[in-house]
């Protein structure tokens, strides 16, 4: 089964009459040498963009709006047959029918990766990583300003995510036994308590899986061994540096926080005095020590394990700045399946049927982030309109996509004045950029396999699909006592009405 079919497979499941658009872009694999910048020796590493795009057809005959969005990275390691499935946004518009469907394809997102079955990398282990950081938009330009569209609060959006991987690994454990499944989640500046007082699930009916709650460990997995570590040990005498514990990923805290730990010697220009070598009977200088060649150019790196990584972490501005965020790391182990150790595995940097180029998925996002506007429905129409036809136009070899921020397209109906940015519309938002250094080496080899050339055979067989889904609706939303709306994730299919009951106060005999 393919990524798409399997999207489409867990939205047509959704409660009420739906027509669901999806199109998945999953790029071919290319080398990567900064997932683990600073082991030594680096592992080899294969990347692959995933970007998910579902839009929603109010009408039979009517117009298209976005209405939810995916943005990830799959990171396959076969040194240790691991592989790392980061996801980087996930976003809604708000202009989705009831109930939203952004859980559901999460979810079915999460599942497909997860179960060894339908994963799509040779990986015996995934790791799955994210992290949660309440934000009004991720990747739809200006839909914060949209009516319908009502973000998670900081509180709620790591609740929304710790249940929604709960829900696929609960799932996972009853399909496959055979699976390992260590879920672990940190709040910085929180203790175990205190975190879970915040991301208490409230009650609601059916109950939730209290095993799956049950199974979180609170905590980093880097002192587990159920399941291995995707970096191999190197050749230093096993795991001595932080960088062979924690991956870096793009606009991400840990990375950051890492480099400035990697170059905490030589941080603005000044560096700590070399430690004199002793002289040898000789009268000549010793070679310098193990310790002296490793430390060099990673700073502190060997000095500071994961259990002072995670609680220096507590303090960095990104995770005090007023609001709560997580962390969430699951890990996955399966046995290897009968019959694979004799079956010959493809090249990892093959492209497989169905995948695009780099180049296309970068290009489509950067489009939606910088080229269109989600701020009221007409707008969103007719961004969903241009970036639909583009996707398309790409398999068709069309330059329907514009090439750079200069040639936006400006809306007609929208008075605008110039400014001095590339773009009218706001920027996503992120964090700085992270301090890499010489961290950052080219690949020293090129790809032996062309870049794939997407075709309209490619569009409808793995790119774009639809559901027309015809299920019973569900039943008149109550009002609220107590609860948390969920415009990230939607409510809960199949949750019925709950009538809350008022004392009623007995009126006093008139004197």
């Amino acid at each position: 089964m393919s990524l798409r079919d399997a999207l489409l497979a867990e939205l047509a499941t959704l409660p009420g009459r739906h027509e669901f658009h999806v199109h998945a872009l999953v790029s071919a694999p290319r080398k990567r040498t900064d997932l683990f910048p600073y082991a030594k020796p680096r592992p080899r590493v294969y990347l692959q963009e995933i970007v998910i795009l579902l839009s929603e057809q109010p009408t039979f005959d009517g117009p298209r709006v976005m209405v939810s969005a995916i943005e990830a990275a799959l990171y396959n390691i076969p040194s240790t047959s691991c592989g790392i499935l980061y996801i980087s946004k996930v976003d809604s518009t708000g202009q989705a029918s009831r109930p939203s469907p952004t859980a559901s394809l999460v979810r079915a997102f999460l599942k497909y990766y997860a179960d060894p079955s339908t994963r799509p990398v040779q990986a015996d282990h995934l790791w799955i990583q994210l992290f949660a950081r309440a934000q009004p938009q991720y990747l739809f330009p200006n839909s914060a300003e949209h009516p319908g569209k009502k973000p998670l609060n900081d509180v709620q959006l790591c609740a929304w995510w710790k249940r929604v991987l709960s829900d696929v690994t609960s799932e996972l454990r009853r399909r496959r036994s055979d699976v390992t499944v260590r879920p672990y989640y940190v709040l910085p500046g929180y203790n175990e308590l205190e975190a879970t007082q915040s991301l208490k699930t409230p009650m609601v009916y059916p109950p939730v899986d209290t095993s799956a709650e049950s199974a979180w460990t609170y905590g980093h997995p880097y002192s587990q061994s159920d399941v291995p570590l995707p970096c191999p040990p190197g050749t230093e005498g096993g795991r001595t540096n932080l960088g062979q514990f924690i991956p870096s990923f793009d606009d991400d805290p840990k990375s950051r926080f890492m480099d400035e730990i990697a170059h905490t010697t030589n941080a603005d220009g000044v560096s700590s005095p070399k430690r004199k070598r002793r002289k040898s009977a000789g009268g000549r200088p010793e070679p310098p020590s193990d310790d002296e060649d490793v430390d060099h150019g990673r700073g502190e790196l060997n000095k500071v394990g994961p259990e002072e990584f995670w609680e220096r972490m507590s303090f960095r501005q990104e995770c005090i700045a007023g609001v709560v965020t997580a962390f969430f790391v699951v890990a996955l182990s399966s046995p290897k399946r009968d019959g694979e150790h004799t079956t010959s595995a493809p090249s990892p940097l093959a492209p497989q049927p169905g995948q695009v180029s780099s180049k296309m998925v970068r290009r489509v996002i950067s489009t939606l982030l910088n080229h269109h506007d989600f701020s009221t429905r007409e707008r969103a129409l007719r961004a969903t309109e241009t970036l639909e036809s583009a996707i398309k136009g790409l398999c068709e070899d069309l330059a329907a996509v514009p090439s750079s921020p200069k040639a936006a397209v400006k809306h007609v109906d929208r008075p605008s004045t110039p400014e001095p940015g590339p773009s009218h519309l706001l920027e996503p938002p992120r964090t700085p950029p992270r301090r890499t250094g010489d961290a950052h080496l080219p690949d020293i080899s090129p790809n032996p396999f062309p870049d794939p050339v997407a075709s309209l055979e490619t569009y409808h067989s793995y790119i774009y699909g639809s559901a027309a889904v015809d299920n019973p609706p569900l039943p008149p939303k109550a009002a609220p006592a107590g609860g948390q709306a969920d415009s990230a994730g939607g409510d809960r299919p199949g949750q019925p009405q709950v009538t809350v009951l008022t004392v009623r106060k007995k009126r006093k005999a008139p004197s």
